[in-house]
């Protein structure tokens, strides 16, 4: 990148990060690193929950439904995502987690700010590309 300018592809940049697209986390120095906003486009298998709650949230983030269905659960409530376009958003101290549906599963999430620590450790298993090896099946992360 020279130029100010980056097109990729976010199935494909993002299977080399467990989904993240642009933030603190990436390279200084590069258009992708930002301390002030983060992109994740995240595929998830049929069934596919998150590991642990996430709790003591600082940032503000949206969730865009691209494809399959997906559900939010905060502490008070739940928000089922059916439809392309469907979304939520929620603000600091809202503990949460999720669940993808029945079939794969695409969501496009924005956080901010950027803030080290957040991140879960990659599942046991999961090699550099961030794909898993697991009972002979290869699984995109």
């Amino acid at each position: 990148m020279t130029d100010g300018v980056y097109a990729g592809r976010a199935g494909a940049d993002g299977a080399r990060n467990q989904g993240w697209l642009l933030g603190h986390f990436m390279p200084k120095g590069e258009l992708l690193h930002s301390d002030e906003v983060e992109v994740k486009w995240g595929v998830h298998p049929p069934g596919d929950r998150r590991a642990a709650w996430a709790t003591h949230e600082t940032r503000t983030a949206l969730l865009v439904l691209i494809t399959g269905t997906f559900r939010i659960e905060l502490r008070d409530r739940t928000v089922l995502l059916r439809e392309p376009g469907d979304y939520v958003v929620w603000g600091p101290g809202q503990d949460h987690s999720w669940q993808a549906g029945d079939q794969e599963t695409v969501v496009l999430t924005v956080r901010w700010p950027s803030v080290p620590g957040w991140r879960l450790q990659p599942p046991a298993g999961e090699d550099e590309s961030g794909a898993m090896e697991t009972d002979g099946i290869h699984w995109a992360t």
